[in-house]
């Protein structure tokens, strides 16, 4: 019984505050956001939809991606100095 409490306070607690935070930030992403994805490309949400997000990686090249790939939402003006 105490190794499982160990393992909740130190393994499955932590793990579910990460996946509540991410799912939040990824719900709240909106045009002109500037993120970076999963697989490293940094970039500025051009359109949302409900699945998909489209991310401008430079002038005129725009890709689409998934919602879920969006590792982290980068302070304004990051990729100017990128």
């Amino acid at each position: 019984l105490l190794i499982f409490v160990v393992f909740y306070f130190l393994l499955i607690r932590p793990q579910a505050k990460r996946a509540k935070e991410h799912k939040a930030m990824v719900a709240a992403l909106g045009v002109g956001d500037e993120v970076a994805t999963a697989g490293g490309i940094l970039g500025k949400v051009a359109e949302t939809g409900e699945q998909f997000l489209t991310v401008e990686i430079a002038d005129g090249v725009r890709v689409k991606v998934q919602r879920h790939t969006v590792s982290s939402v980068l302070p304004k003006g990051t990729l100017k100095s990128a």
